[in-house]
């Protein structure tokens, strides 16, 4: 009876997201406008271009600009974070993008020590360099690639996994949790020995504006937007839809709530008793002011957004 119960009102929740009058947030700042011309005056000396996404969002938030400017080489689509997302929807993801037209598709786990897609990806391609012309670079014996993707996806982190795989050596790129770390395209970063294969490495580049609300706040929950740019408590309130959406209930467990919700601030405030995140506020009074001990719904909510960027709140396909 209880959990028909529970059933019964998560059959009430929202099916649709209410974005309010919001505008869709746009970062495009000049770094990015400048990577984007260098890695086009690079192309000439490319072989194969490596787009880096992330498999939470396989479908949105990929930057046309790439596919408008870079896609005159061969082009192999790589899933980043695969440990993240929801791998049992893997044969409906690729026909889908197969039917756009990307037929070259590599799912990774970069943190992994060793994983055994990336293994795959010299291999992929060697095959795909040498099975089109390569005109200028004909004579050349070495490849050159470009990793090129939007902020946050895996970009160092894939050079760095390929290095470790391939040359048995550390960190080429330098990484981080925040988007914007690399901002430069870099020299060329050597990953492999046999064939010799050099990475450029390159800004994370959005396009200039964001086709949609909904996958600005994709975009934003998979760390690749700035998350004071967006705000953090419509983005933990656009969470907790689509877990509840997805059916996804495991936030309950994690944080006490008994049975799942779909009021926002209900959840932020018990994470935050949970957790003991609270602030000090001063309230004026008729008979004078007092300090109360409120809430933090600010932290509670980048707790929320932390957990899920973690994978502690399961294995999610935002798309």
């Amino acid at each position: 009876m209880r959990l028909h119960q529970i059933l019964r009102n998560a059959a009430n929740f929202r099916t649709v997201f209410d974005f309010g009058d919001r505008e869709v947030a746009h970062w495009f700042p000049r770094h990015m406008a400048k990577g984007l011309k260098q890695m086009k005056a690079s192309v000439k000396n490319v072989d194969c271009i490596l787009e880096i996404h992330d498999a939470r969002i396989p479908f949105s938030g990929r930057n046309p600009l790439f596919q408008d400017s870079l896609d005159v080489r061969p082009h192999l689509l790589v899933l980043n974070k695969m440990d993240l997302a929801d791998m049992s929807a893997k044969h409906m993801i690729l026909k889908q993008l197969e039917r756009h037209g990307v037929k070259n598709v590599l799912f990774t786990d970069c943190l992994r020590q060793r994983d055994d897609n990336v293994k795959k990806l010299v291999p992929m391609v060697t095959e795909l360099i040498e099975s089109q012309p390569r005109f200028n670079r004909e004579e050349n014996t070495n490849f050159c690639l470009m990793v090129i993707g939007v902020p946050n996806v895996g970009k160092s982190s894939l050079i760095n996994a390929l290095r470790r795989t391939n040359l048995k050596k550390g960190r080429g790129s330098k990484v981080g949790g925040e988007p914007g770390i690399t901002k430069a395209v870099l020299t060329r970063i050597q990953v492999c020995e046999r064939p010799i294969i050099h990475l450029l490495d390159t800004p994370g580049v959005l396009p200039p504006k964001i086709q949609s609300l909904e996958t600005g706040m994709k975009l934003a929950l998979c760390g690749t937007i700035l998350d004071h740019l967006v705000g953090e408590d419509i983005m933990a309130d656009y969470l907790l839809f689509s877990l509840n959406r997805l059916e996804k209930y495991s936030y309950v467990e994690r944080y006490d709530l008994g049975e799942p919700c779909d009021d926002i601030q209900q959840v932020l405030k018990r994470i935050a008793v949970k957790l003991g995140k609270t602030q000090r506020v001063k309230a004026i009074t008729g008979v004078g002011n007092i300090t109360l001990t409120v809430p933090n719904y600010t932290a509670a909510a980048y707790d929320f957004i932390r957990a899920f960027r973690k994978g502690e709140l399961g294995q999610v396909m935002l798309d």
